[in-house]
């Protein structure tokens, strides 16, 4: 299965938009209930007016909150960031430190976001159990567990360690474009053939194939060996034209 996961989803990468370590922790912790492209519409702005720690540790409260408050939860977001800058500064010189166990005892930041961190910013490989990866290792039964730690120790143990952050970002990619919470695509999924929850969703391809999503879409469908809507070309064409996909 990773291997065709490899082989869906080449274009698998860290959809937040981010230039350095800092940028990419502020990105994640906005990303909390948000979405990447919500959260790339903002930083631009963020990142220009604080470009370091020391920047966000003594950031106007009221002006980083109408900063990040499309990204929702505006008041805590802005609240994390001022304490995350204050902490790097206070214990790290101002920079991100690159060992998971200081990552985790700063502020607005958890194992899912250090393991973002560690594999996109230090290349140190991690497994980022979000929503869709919790969802899509249970569908696959690579494991029952459901706190996001012991998911992360079970997987870890069926993967190669340098595979990890790859992994995740295709893992989460198909959980994004194929493999919904809702209604999987589950006829133009090319893992079909090896999933234990085949029939979750649609196993018709042309009612399948409706439901890919993402700018690869008749792409997707193409390698699932089924027929792509018109709607979903037209929508792939778009897509690709305009940007990232905003799945959540």
């Amino acid at each position: 299965m990773a291997r065709l996961l490899a082989e869906t989803h080449p274009d698998a990468h860290c959809e937040l938009d981010h230039g350095n370590a800092l940028e990419l922790a502020v990105a994640t912790i906005l990303s909390a209930q948000s979405t990447d492209k919500g959260v790339n519409q903002v930083t631009p702005k963020l990142f220009a007016r604080y470009p370091t720690a020391a920047d966000y540790a003594a950031a106007d409260r009221t002006e980083m909150e109408e900063i990040v408050r499309p990204t929702g939860f505006y008041r805590n977001k802005a609240d994390a960031l001022m304490k995350l800058g204050q902490a790097l500064v206070e214990r790290y010189g101002g920079e991100i430190p690159g060992r998971m166990t200081d990552l985790v005892t700063l502020p607005g930041i958890g194992r899912k976001t250090a393991n973002v961190i560690l594999g996109n910013a230090f290349d140190v490989p991690g497994l980022t159990v979000d929503t869709h990866f919790q969802r899509l290792v249970h569908r696959w039964k690579w494991t029952e567990e459901t706190d996001p730690v012991k998911i992360e120790t079970a997987v870890g143990k069926l993967l190669e360690r340098r595979d990890w952050t790859m992994a995740s970002h295709r893992i989460i990619f198909h959980g994004r474009r194929v493999c919904h919470a809702r209604k999987p695509a589950c006829g133009a999924c090319t893992l079909a053939h090896l999933c234990p929850s085949y029939g979750t969703g649609p196993t018709d391809p042309v009612e399948a194939a409706k439901l890919l999503k993402g700018p690869r879409a008749a792409e997707l469908a193409a390698l699932a060996e089924v027929p792509a809507p018109a709607a979903n070309t037209a929508e792939a064409r778009h897509k690709a034209a305009v940007g990232k996909d905003d799945t959540p």
